[in-house]
């Protein structure tokens, strides 16, 4: 079982070796298009196993080909919510473990007046509250899209969320913390810290650019 981060109370880093063998293949400026897809997909699906260990259950019966007898059922109704474009790539790797689970969208962009993050597209399922949301962002920089995505999550419903990222920065992990205490962090690595630009160090570059071909 996962143990929280010494220094952050809400923060679990993944450190199982499998996970951490395809982060450092992430990282690498060789890895090419088709492999970081695909790497982000297992990375995915690897961190939700943990990051959901105590979804809440209730018995069932069941009757197997020789008799009755009662197993149990995940209460309630998963939802992920990738922020996009970047959380798209982690989406199907939960998806191959959450099959069930239904999926909303939420884009963010900075207002330009405010200059703060604010939604720009929000496409989400009605009754957040019936369960579990897990949110889904492969780059945890600053925090602010990430907690203001939240924030909107919140007003729409959700009231158990849950934040996977692939990488984190410190500077991101105490924004989360402050704006949102009670929501979980799940993090395959914890990098050093943010440059100049807003970028995480060391890093794996920009997520979007590397999934989807641009910049």
């Amino acid at each position: 079982m996962l143990e929280p981060h010494p220094e952050y109370p809400n923060l679990f880093v993944h450190t199982h070796p499998a996970i951490q063998h395809k982060i450092t293949r992430l990282r690498d400026e060789r890895t090419d298009r088709h492999a970081f897809r695909s790497l982000t997909r297992r990375i995915a699906s690897l961190m939700v196993y943990e990051a959901t260990r105590e979804l809440p259950i209730e018995p069932v019966d069941v009757r197997t080909p020789l008799e009755a007898t009662t197993g149990v059922r995940l209460r309630g109704s998963i939802t992920i919510v990738p922020i996009l474009r970047a959380g798209l790539g982690m989406s199907e790797g939960v998806l191959d473990l959450l099959p069930e689970a239904r999926v909303g969208v939420i884009g963010m962009a900075r207002n330009e007046e405010t200059l703060e993050p604010a939604e720009y597209l929000a496409n989400l399922p009605r009754n957040l509250d019936a369960g579990p949301v897990l949110v889904l962002d492969p780059m945890l920089a600053t925090g602010g899209s990430s907690s203001a995505a939240m924030a909107y999550l919140r007003k729409a419903g959700a009231a158990d969320m849950r934040f996977l990222c692939l990488v984190a920065a410190p500077e991101g992990v105490r924004r989360l913390l402050a704006d949102h205490p009670g929501v979980p962090i799940h993090a395959a690595a914890l990098d050093e810290r943010l440059d100049e630009r807003g970028y995480i160090r060391p890093g794996l570059g920009d997520a979007g650019d590397r999934l989807f071909g641009t910049g």
